[in-house]
C-alpha cells in the first residue's frame, strides 16, 4: 500500500472500539494536570476545592458514568490476566489506605480517581484496538506540541524556582518535562518503524521536526529527572524495538553520540546538571536526601500499612517545605507501608515481563519496544519524582496505559505459526476426488543378508 502525503489517509479506516478508547485516557491526564491558576500548597492539602478542582472531579466522573452508561457494571466475559490483577490489587489497596489518612478528604478524592483510572484502563485493555492506541499516541503528541507553542507565545507567571525553566500554563517544569520525554519517545518510537510505516499516520519529516521542537523544549524545562529518564527510555526502546540489530545500533551509535556529545557541549551539558545550584545543593539532591530521610522515619512509625494515602503530600512541608515523597518508591512506602509498596513493585514487576514477553513476537516487537522505553523512563525518573506512585497526574495515567496497551497486544496474538509446505507426492488424489496425505512405507535394508 502507497501512503501519499504528510498526514495519510488510509481507506478502509483501522478497526475501532470508539472515540471514547483515546479519548478519556487522554481527557483524565489533562484533566490532572492542565491548570489555569497556581494554588498553593496548603489549600491542596486541606481539601479545599475551587471551580478547577470541581472541573477536575467532574470530568473523572463523566468518565466513570459514560463507561457504565455504556458497558454496564457486570462480571468480565474473560478471564482477568495476571498484570490486570495486580493492577486492581495496587489501586485498591491505594484507594482502602485513604480511610486512615491524615489528610481524608485529599485521600478519598485521589482514591476515587485512581480506581477511576483503573477502570478507564481495564476497559481499555478489554475493548480497545492498536489502532486505537495508535490514535492515542499521536493526540498525545499533538497536545504536546501545542502546548509548547503556549508555553512560548505566552509566557505564564511562575514561581521563585521556576523563573528560568520553561513550563506552559500553570504545569509545573517537572511535570511539563514527563510530558515531553514520554511524547518525545512515541515520535521516535514510530519514526524508527522502518518495517512497518503502515503504522505512521504522519510523515518521517513531521516526526522529525516534532522530535526537534519535543527535544528543545524538555532541555529549556531544566527538569533532570525527566531528561535522564528520557536518555534512559531512548536506549531501552532502541534496544527493544528492532530485536538484535537494534541493540548493535545502540552500542555503535549510542557511543559515538555521547562522545560527540561530551566533547561539543560540555559546557552546556554541565551548566543543565548544576541549574545554576550550589555544591551543597547538589550533594542532596536539591534538598531530596533530607526529605527521604525524614520520609524513612515516618515509614517507621507506620511501617506495615502506612499512613495513608495523601500523607506525604503535605507531611513533610512543615519541616522542610517540600510535599510528596520525590520518589516514587519512597512515597509508596511512606503512604501505603510494606503491602502497599509490595503491590506497587509487582505491577511493576509484572508489567515488565509482559513487555519482554510481548518483544519475542517480531509483528508485536515495536510496539512492545516503544512502550518498555516509556517504562524504563518512568521507572528512571521515579528516583527524583513520586508521580508513578500517586494518583492523578500524567506519570500514573501512563502507567495504566502501558497495561492497556499490553493487554491490547496479547488479545492481538503475536507471530503466526509457520506455514507447513508440503510436496506434490504428500498428497494422492483417488477416484471419488478426495485428497490427502499419503504415508510412504519405504522398505530399508541395513546388511543384505550373507549367503552361507
Amino acid at each position: 500500500m502507497t501512503v501519499k502525503g504528510v498526514f495519510p489517509r488510509r481507506r478502509p479506516p483501522a478497526p475501532s472500539a470508539g472515540w471514547w478508547a483515546f479519548t478519556l485516557p487522554l481527557a483524565l491526564m489533562l484533566a490532572s494536570d492542565y491548570k489555569l491558576r497556581s494554588r498553593d500548597v496548603d489549600n491542596a492539602v486541606g481539601g479545599s476545592a475551587d471551580l478547577t478542582v470541581l472541573v477536575e472531579i467532574a470530568i473523572y466522573g463523566a468518565a466513570a458514568l459514560y463507561l457504565v452508561w455504556k458497558f454496564g457494571l457486570r462480571a468480565p466475559r474473560r478471564r482477568t490476566t495476571g498484570l490486570l490483577l495486580a493492577a486492581w490489587l495496587f489501586c485498591g489497596y491505594v484507594a482502602f489506605s485513604a480511610l486512615w489518612s491524615p489528610f481524608k478528604s485529599l485521600g478519598l478524592v485521589r482514591g476515587v480517581q485512581l480506581l477511576i483510572t483503573m477502570l478507564v484502563a481495564h476497559t481499555v485493555a478489554t475493548r480497545a484496538t492498536p489502532a486505537d492506541l495508535r490514535k492515542l499516541a499521536h493526540i498525545f503528541v499533538g497536545i504536546v506540541l501545542v502546548s509548547v507553542g503556549i508555553g512560548v507565545a505566552h509566557p505564564f507567571p511562575r514561581t521563585l524556582h521556576t523563573e528560568t525553566r520553561f513550563n506552559w500554563l500553570y504545569v509545573h517544569p517537572v511535570i511539563a518535562g514527563v510530558y515531553l520525554a514520554v511524547a518525545i519517545l512515541l515520535v521516535v518510537g514510530y519514526l524508527i518503524r522502518w518495517n512497518r510505516p503502515q503504522d505512521r499516520l504522519w510523515h518521517p519529516v513531521v516526526y522529525a521536526v516534532a522530535l526537534a521542537v519535543l527535544t528543545g523544549a524538555l532541555v529549556a524545562t531544566g527538569t533532570r529527572g525527566a531528561a535522564l529518564g528520557c536518555a534512559a527510555g531512548l536506549l531501552v526502546l532502541l534496544a527493544t524495538a528492532r530485536g538484535p540489530k537494534g541493540r548493535v545500533d545502540v552500542i555503535v551509535m549510542g557511543a559515538a553520540v555521547a562522545v560527540l556529545a561530551v566533547l561539543a557541549f560540555s559546557d552546556k551539558i554541565l551548566a543543565f546538571v548544576s541549574r545554576g545550584e550550589t555544591t551543597e545543593q547538589l550533594a542532596t539532591l536539591n534538598s531530596r536526601t533530607e526529605l527521604w530521610s525524614l520520609a524513612m522515619d515516618a515509614f517507621r512509625e507506620e511501617p506495615i500499612f502506612g499512613r495513608g494515602l495523601g500523607a506525604s503530600r503535605g507531611l513533610f512541608l512543615d519541616s522542610i517545605g517540600l510535599g510528596g515523597g520525590h520518589n516514587a518508591f519512597i512515597n509508596a512506602l511512606v503512604d501505603n507501608g510494606v503491602v502497599g509498596t509490595v503491590a506497587f513493585a509487582a505491577l511493576l514487576l509484572t508489567l515488565g515481563f509482559v513487555l519482554l514477553t510481548i518483544c519475542r513476537h517480531q509483528t508485536l516487537r515495536a510496539d512492545a519496544g516503544m512502550l518498555l522505553g516509556i517504562y524504563g523512563c518512568f521507572l528512571t525518573d521515579s528516583m527524583t519524582t513520586e508521580g508513578l506512585a500517586a494518583p492523578a497526574n500524567v506519570s500514573s495515567v501512563w502507567l495504566f496505559i502501558l497495561v492497556a496497551w499490553a493487554e491490547t497486544l496479547r488479545r492481538q496474538g503475536g507471530d503466526p505459526p509457520p506455514a507447513v509446505q508440503r510436496s506434490p507426492a504428500d498428497t494422492v488424489v483417488d477416484a471419488a476426488g478426495w485428497s490427502g496425505p499419503t504415508v510412504t512405507a519405504t522398505a530399508q535394508v541395513e546388511h543384505p543378508a550373507e549367503q552361507p
